[in-house]
């Protein structure tokens, strides 16, 4: 298995009786006209609303009918949206039900421009020789599995093999623990992927990554291509980080490892962030240079007691329900943290 928000509270901005603030909408940034990655700070503010005071803002793109909504005064935290041109529109709501609203013009550059050059990274992690392997008890049936290095098939020179063999819809998990940072907000996960000889085999492509953070919960950032339903999934702590209840929620984006090529390189980057409580924001996924917005904010922290530590994980499940196999290589593995 398995945008950053700092909600400040406002301080009272004073008015002049003479200059009431009809549209009290501020965007400090992104300015109108700007170009930005994603997922990019979004910074605005508004204490009043057609003289009403404000209770509540939020933000949308476009025509889209989804409202992100963060109550209070100020936003201060990343928002995603796919790249090209976009309306950003910045509203408040006021406490007797006025609506005021900001628009602003930016244009979003692809997803491969979208990490920071200070940014750090762990690069070609599927050389490192930690890596563990498991049956996922998550799953039905029976799995075995084994890893080693290989210079055929690879990109870089040194790939690494996963091979799996279950039986009724087993799966084997294979972790890698590669170092602790409990500060990181935002992440991108950037691998090659080879599936040899047959994807038949093949229900499920996972691949994680958790973290722990500061107040000692672990964050699970659980992404997989899920041929069962057709669409990338992610994971949801519909508990509490005490009282768990960890479940996969399909996406409104499509993703079938069984439409794959095999014998083929495919390159998956994945990107999201957290905030300081937990709530995982999974922005989008690129697969062999198209990119899929998702946009979506859920809860996904676990007191699990770990140590700080960062890992990744990467699990096939089976796709029968008698027994089968499959041979899946990962090359140029870097995982970005910022």
């Amino acid at each position: 298995m398995r945008l950053f928000w700092n909600m400040i509270s406002a301080s009272p901005l004073f008015l002049s009786a003479a200059l009431p603030v009809f549209a009290g909408v501020t965007v400090n940034t992104p300015v109108n006209g700007s170009s930005v990655s994603s997922p990019f700070t979004l910074y605005a503010s508004a204490a009043s609303c057609s003289n009403q005071p404000v209770t509540a803002m939020g933000y949308s793109f476009d025509n889209s009918a989804s409202t992100t909504v963060i109550s209070g005064t100020q936003i201060n935290g990343p928002a995603s949206v796919a790249a090209g041109g976009h309306t950003l529109h910045v509203k408040a709501w006021g406490n007797a039900g006025a609506s005021c609203v900001t628009d602003v013009a930016i244009t979003v550059s692809a997803a491969s421009a979208a990490v920071p050059v200070s940014a750090l990274s762990n690069s070609n992690l599927q050389i490192v020789a930690s890596w563990g392997l498991i049956h996922d008890a998550g799953t039905p049936g029976t799995s075995q599995g084994g890893t080693s290095l290989t210079s055929s098939p690879s990109r870089s020179g040194t790939a690494r093999g996963f091979a799996s063999n279950y039986t009724n819809y087993g799966g084997e998990r294979f972790t890698l623990w590669f170092g602790d940072d409990t500060v990181a907000q935002n992440f991108l996960y950037d691998a090659w992927y080879f599936i040899g000889g047959s994807n038949a085999g093949i229900a499920n492509l996972e691949m994680d990554v958790n973290q722990v953070m500061p107040n000692g919960q672990t964050v699970i950032y659980g992404f997989q291509c899920d041929g069962w339903s057709g669409t990338w999934d992610y994971t949801v702590n519909k508990g509490t980080a005490t009282s768990p209840n960890d479940q996969w929620v399909h996406s409104s984006q499509g993703c079938n490892p069984k439409s794959w090529s095999v014998n083929q390189w495919h390159h998956v980057q994945i990107q999201y962030s957290r905030d300081t409580v937990g709530n995982v924001y999974y922005n989008y996924v690129t697969l062999d240079g198209k990119q899929q917005y998702l946009g979506v904010k859920v809860f996904s922290a676990f007191a699990l007691g770990w140590a700080p530590t960062l890992l990744t994980n990467f699990q096939v499940d089976g796709a029968n329900a008698g027994s089968g196999s499959s041979n899946v290589f990962i090359d140029d593995l870097v995982i970005y943290r910022w």
